[in-house]
């Protein structure tokens, strides 16, 4: 008894000295997450815009998440969306660079999310609701020098795919799927489909091109700008596709306590 009652001891003061490494891993691992817009340089709402949905600060940090959010039930409040009419813009700085990696998944490197969803029925997806929009996407790596990803591969942001709160908002959709793939689907079907995604809209810096329309060849971007050119955007969030390195580390941070909450269930038996 006495011997356990020592082994006890010595194993919380171990517990102790790792604490604090622990926390320190993992709070790094959040850190890699934290790669969303963190300043608005500039918003011009345009014409048509959604009224009281002028909170530039809403397109800033992680796209709304939580049970409460499905790809048939989409934020809506003006805390969440900012709106952007024809001939408006918005402008963005990110906390972590875009880099362009054909390593990311289906060559994906940053992901626009805004207010749209899919209608639900007796028999599942139905169909789509979207607020119909021509958008142009730049990237800067200055905010001076900007450059327009091309619009005859660049999607229209706020169509496909509809935020699903429980996914990761950093993990792409598969682009080539249709809305055709979702319809009859519930959301248990949606759910497989996404694959782990929260949804969004897609986009890769290799479709940047100058003023002439050549490829601009960017490997980075620290600078979102999107401009409506006709319609309205709702917009909600930006998320950057972290670089595999950066996802090793957080599963590392997430893997290590997680065996550190085990092992102090135990100790506390």
């Amino acid at each position: 008894m006495i011997s356990f009652h020592g082994a006890k001891l010595k194993d919380q003061s171990m517990n102790k000295c790792w604490l604090p490494a622990l926390t320190g891993l993992f709070a790094m691992s959040l850190n890699v997450h934290a790669q969303f817009a963190n300043a608005v340089i500039a918003y011009d709402t345009g014409t048509g815009f959604a009224a009281g949905f002028t909170n530039s600060a809403a397109a800033l940090g992680a796209p709304t998440s939580g049970t409460g959010v499905t790809p048939f039930a989409p934020p809506f409040a003006k805390t969440q969306l900012v709106s952007i009419g024809a001939g408006g813009e918005i402008t963005l700085q990110l906390s972590q660079a875009i880099t362009d990696d054909p390593s990311h998944a289906y060559g994906l490197d940053f992901i626009l999310f805004a207010n749209q969803f899919f209608v639900n029925s007796s028999s599942g997806v139905s169909g789509l609701f979207y607020h119909s929009a021509s958008l142009l996407v730049q990237v800067s790596t200055d905010d001076s020098t900007w450059f327009t990803l091309n619009p005859s591969l660049a999607p229209q942001a706020g169509e496909l795919y509809p935020t699903s709160g429980t996914g990761n908002p950093q993990i792409p959709v598969n682009p080539s799927l249709t809305l055709a793939n979702f319809t009859g689907q519930n959301l248990a079907g949606i759910t497989a489909l996404y694959n782990g995604s929260a949804g969004g809209t897609g986009f890769d810096l290799a479709w940047a091109q100058d003023i002439n329309g050549n490829n601009a060849d960017l490997t980075s971007a620290d600078y979102v700008r999107i401009e409506v050119q006709s319609g309205v955007l709702d917009l909600d969030g930006v998320s950057v596709v972290p670089e595999p390195s950066a996802w090793l580390l957080a599963l590392a941070g997430t893997t290590v306590l997680a065996f550190y909450r085990q092992r102090k269930n135990l100790n506390q038996n």
